[in-house]
């Protein structure tokens, strides 16, 4: 898969953060995370989706949950300080993140962005997340993921 290496997988290898990268069969379309784990035959709560939102400030705010779950925005607003929070229209994705839908990464990002990660994550060995193109993911210790991009953790889902 060495040739297959995505900006990601590159940022990952320069700060030394050691990593497993997984690929999936995909077409063009994004797949829905729990395919992917099926794909990938991994537990649902260990792989992880990268979900963009702004806050009624304006701020844009990347959330990584659970696939099988869904985003509590109430929850995600109070975790980064916001009043209330709606998710971004998709086709703002590209522009804001560098990313399409189904390859969105918390790696990496256009901008650094605030990154709050699922508290789940603190709960298991090792998170996997997008690796910024579709049909590849990366599996890497929640701690590193944190570390790297100064996320932080709290209650994001319902």
């Amino acid at each position: 898969m060495a040739e297959n290496k995505t900006n990601v997988m590159r940022i990952l290898e320069q700060h030394k953060i050691p990593y497993t990268p997984h690929e999936y069969p995909h077409g063009k379309e994004a797949v829905d995370g729990v395919h992917v784990a099926e794909l990938l035959g991994q537990d649902v709560k260990q792989v992880f989706k990268t979900l963009v939102a702004r806050g009624k400030s304006g701020s844009i705010y990347v959330f990584v949950i659970p696939v099988a779950e869904e985003l509590n925005l109430k929850k995600a607003a109070k975790a980064v300080g916001e009043k209330a929070m709606e998710m971004i229209h998709v086709k703002e994705l590209l522009g804001l993140t560098g990313y399409v839908r189904g390859g969105c990464s918390p790696v990496g990002l256009k901008k650094p962005y605030p990154v709050t990660l699922h508290e789940s994550a603190n709960d298991i060995p090792t998170i996997i997340v997008s690796a910024g193109k579709i049909g590849y993911q990366i599996e890497l210790a929640p701690a590193d993921l944190i570390a790297l991009v100064q996320a932080k953790t709290a209650d994001l889902i319902s």
